[in-house]
């Protein structure tokens, strides 16, 4: 009976640096903890779509990662358009620099022509990777270019947008973008074509305060964090107490600013059923 009986412990290794030695073997990202959740997540669980499955929040994830889930058939625009440094800023250049070679990016946002099914459109991939997707002159250039395009080719623009606002290193640079991506986007409208915008988490600042409402449809992943000043700034101004959901994707709907919200697995084929209703297919 002392067999059945008998307890099984699992024993730890006594000395600290054969401790240590064991934790270093263990890879890194196998949990992940969700930022709208809060509960920790094995990778794997997180799916190919980088979902949570406990609360269906979506991970952040880099421009290509974004290009592989939409697109089989991506021609990029205007690659060689990166930052300047206006303003001198102190170690401006030395960051960008850094930066660039850690994403292989030259600026927050990746522009091109793809395909969505049988439909041809310009679309952009704004990535938190990159200086938080902060809006900077040569990003500001890349979505003017994107639409410029569009609009001469007859195309229909899908902008996925993450931002966390103007780029503080070029000042005042920065902030026109708001307005001379804006003034594409009117021609753009003006030509009678289409403009969708998905908000991905997050979309804040002066990108929220422009061109990223400006769609004519306008779609939003679950729980993404929208919109233009910070939660504290908020608070602090208004001395009050704010919302559990304060700025997220499903307040703003509620409150008019977003169509629809889509789950990032159904995101492909809702963008490819809108395109289908607004125009023919190639070769019609």
């Amino acid at each position: 009976m002392r067999l059945f009986n008998k307890r099984h412990y699992i024993h730890l290794p006594a000395a600290p640096a054969e401790l240590k030695q064991r934790q270093s073997q263990v890879p890194d990202g196998l949990w992940q903890r969700c930022p709208y959740c809060h509960e920790s997540v094995y990778y794997r669980d997180l799916g190919a779509f980088k979902v949570c499955p406990n609360c269906q929040y979506g991970f952040r994830l880099t421009a290509q990662q974004r290009l592989d889930q939409l697109t089989h058939q991506f021609q990029p625009w205007d690659t060689g358009l990166t930052a300047q440094d206006p303003l001198h800023f102190p170690g401006y250049q030395t960051k960008l620099a850094q930066v660039q070679h850690k994403t292989g990016l030259q600026e927050s946002v990746v522009t091109g022509k793809a395909r969505l099914g049988h439909y041809p459109v310009a679309l952009g991939v704004m990535d938190t990777h990159f200086f938080m997707g902060s809006l900077g002159s040569a990003t500001g250039e890349k979505i003017t270019r994107l639409f410029e395009k569009a609009t001469a080719q007859r195309l229909p623009v899908i902008l996925l947008t993450a931002s966390g606002g103007a780029r503080m290193q070029e000042g005042i640079h920065s902030l026109m973008q708001m307005a001379k991506v804006s003034q594409a986007v009117a021609a753009h409208h003006a030509a009678g074509l289409l403009y969708i915008v998905v908000l991905t988490d997050p979309t804040t600042g002066g990108v929220t305060a422009s061109f990223a409402m400006e769609g004519d449809l306008i779609l939003a992943e679950p729980h993404a964090l929208v919109g233009f000043a910070g939660q504290r700034v908020v608070a602090q101004t208004t001395q009050q107490p704010l919302p559990s959901d304060f700025q997220r994707a499903e307040t703003v709907l509620q409150t008019g600013f977003i169509d629809r919200i889509v789950p990032r697995p159904q995101l492909a084929q809702t963008l490819r059923q809108l395109l289908a209703w607004h125009q023919p297919k190639v070769g019609e």
